[in-house]
């Protein structure tokens, strides 16, 4: 079973997001987090933006904040997120990786030691490799692996660089994702997509 969703994105993955937020199903009680490459020097909107597009809580991430269900987590400006092993997340400010903080490799790859199988990571729509090698960290660890079609992509780059590398579980377009994760919520406690 599924017990959180980790999804990326950078250039033209905004809308995206908005619109998975508004897809998820309200039997799916896994937590989502969210890590979206943004300017570091402005406050990010994108919480705001968010609650108006779905029924969940949303928050941005605090240091050492502890996931509730149903709950959509979103990662601040110039800081990394982590999810430690005692399901809490976690704020860093170590170097950026290709070029971002927050980085989708930084947040997939602790998300994939903390949780295993139990885990589902998204990479989608971005102009640069992050989220490649975090993807690969969530196939590893058994997990389930999602990247957009990259030729439904604004920016083919980012889930192209994944595609490749991690050779994912489901290569899809939204409403595909959407509906991947309406499958999850119906889907037996035991069975896996």
């Amino acid at each position: 079973m599924i017990e959180l969703i980790v999804i990326g994105g950078s250039a033209g993955a905004l809308d995206l997001m908005l619109d998975i937020a508004g897809a998820l199903p309200d039997a799916l009680v896994a937590p989502v987090v969210m890590v979206l490459h943004l300017q570091a020097n402005q406050p990010s909107l994108m919480p705001d933006l968010l609650a108006r597009s779905c029924d969940r809580q949303v928050r941005e991430v605090e240091d050492k904040l502890t996931m509730q269900p149903r709950t959509i987590y979103v990662a601040p400006p110039n800081y990394h997120v982590l999810l430690e092993r005692d399901r809490t997340l976690a704020l860093s400010v170590d170097p950026p990786v290709h070029w971002s903080r927050p980085s989708i490799d930084v947040l997939f790859e602790s998300a994939a030691d903390a949780y295993g199988e139990r885990l589902m990571g998204i990479v989608l729509t971005g102009a640069n490799q992050d989220g490649a090698a975090g993807l690969l960290a969530v196939k590893r660890a058994g997990g389930v692996t999602v990247v957009q079609d990259p030729q439904t992509a604004q920016a083919a780059l980012m889930p192209a660089a994944a595609l490749q590398r991690a050779e994912p579980d489901h290569v899809l377009p939204l409403d595909g994702i959407a509906a991947l994760l309406l499958g999850l919520a119906s889907a037996p406690r035991e069975a896996r997509p």
